[in-house]
């Protein structure tokens, strides 16, 4: 193992999954070209055995990115990883990414298939897919529910079978954090060939945990993350890539990732572009309050020193800098520092004049526009107009 966390991004395939959320080949040709800039590690590009629209999409993804590795995904099933291979063919750096299902419940009723049948698939696909490309990677599907003991088997199995990257998904988002995290250590100590693999995780937000989960499986072994710009996927979608980014480099001196993160805004803004779906306001490092403060008290801190309430800078997600939210909730602070930028310098009586019908604008409505405070300063300081001596000088 070493300090650098690869970065799987699954916009493409897992995150398109989202109800409402799919595009179309030109679409997640832009996305990838964005991705690349972003510097993701691995591109998940789509499933190609679906249709032909995501054969065709992965194939000139595949044609376009020269420096981030292009995934395919496929069940085990040899037609499913020769369509995978065929899409990947004209790949600088191809991945096979083959899954089965591992959990007793899922091969009950889902595969209908026993342990020892389930296991034989996940080698033979492993094999196969070595035929085609240098890197192969295999995920057991609802691995959070599944026997710890049948994981180690049949990860060992796999990694014997060629397989470079072994990944953990919590499919439905069932783990808590300690519990994923003490799994990930497990695996670490019981598959004893695991430091020929990579070790990956794969974490769902059905409980709000997503991102959670991800950095505990780093804290215990975890070398690859897979995750999505803005959070998106199915049902209430996966670890958000910005989430999991930020937190390594503000918070995690011992590793590191290759991401651009003056690039991780301008991914989140294509996608919404894209998608037709923007994030929640209060979405962290990129939703539109993530920097914007809107409180006196905060608005004073931040104004005298952005560190008392921004723990990162917005120049270092790819924003030009923060927003001070004119509202009921401003101080005479923040109000003042407006002002003077608008080119009023105003004595502390004038202030507290024009602070009293603030407080009545901003009591009506969310936010006072610039154009409202211009009518403010008519109207209570009719003297400080821009023929006056204290006109705007800006």
């Amino acid at each position: 193992m070493d300090n650098h966390i690869q970065i799987f991004d699954t916009t493409l395939r897992d995150g398109e999954q989202s109800p409402g959320f799919s595009m179309n080949q030109d679409e997640k040709l832009r996305l990838a070209l964005q991705l690349e800039r972003l510097q993701v590690d691995v591109i998940e590009a789509g499933f190609p055995i679906a249709s032909d629209g995501d054969f065709n999409t992965v194939r000139a993804i595949s044609k376009n990115i020269q420096n981030s590795t292009v995934a395919a995904l496929c069940r085990t099933r040899q037609k499913d990883i020769d369509r995978a291979a065929a899409s990947l063919r004209p790949a600088a750096n191809p991945r096979i990414h083959t899954f089965i299902a591992t959990s007793d419940i899922h091969m009950e009723h889902k595969l209908k298939k026993n342990r020892d049948e389930v296991l034989e698939d996940a080698v033979q696909a492993v094999e196969h897919a070595t035929q085609f490309c240098d890197e192969v990677e295999f995920s057991a599907e609802d691995a959070s529910r599944s026997d710890p003991r049948f994981l180690y088997q049949i990860f060992e199995a796999v990694i014997n079978a060629g397989a470079q990257i072994i990944n953990v998904p919590d499919t439905v988002g069932y783990a808590m954090p300690w519990e994923f995290g003490q799994l990930i250590k497990n695996i670490r100590e019981n598959v004893p060939n695991i430091d020929r693999a990579t070790l990956s995780v794969h974490c769902h937000d059905d409980l709000g945990v997503g991102v959670a989960n991800s950095l505990m499986a780093i804290r215990n072994g975890a070398e690859q993350v897979e995750c999505t710009i803005n959070g998106i996927g199915e049902r209430a979608g996966n670890a958000s890539l910005e989430e999991i980014v930020m937190s390594i480099a503000t918070r995690d001196n011992n590793r590191e990732t290759g991401i651009v993160t003056e690039q991780l805004v301008p991914s989140s803004k294509l996608l919404s572009e894209i998608t037709g779906h923007d994030v929640q306001p209060n979405k962290a490092i990129v939703g539109d309050n993530a920097f914007a403060h809107e409180a006196g008290i905060h608005q004073h801190g931040v104004l005298n020193n952005p560190m008392t309430y921004e723990i990162m800078t917005p120049k270092s997600v790819g924003l030009e800098g923060n927003k001070i939210v004119l509202g009921k909730h401003s101080g005479r602070f923040a109000l003042n520092r407006k002002l003077e930028k608008m080119g009023y310098n105003l004595g502390k009586d004038e202030l507290n004049q024009i602070y009293m019908k603030f407080t009545k604008v901003a009591d009506e409505q969310k936010r006072v526009k610039e154009n409202e405070l211009l009518n403010l300063i008519s109207q209570t300081l009719p003297q400080k107009n821009l023929s006056g001596d204290s006109a705007m000088t800006g």
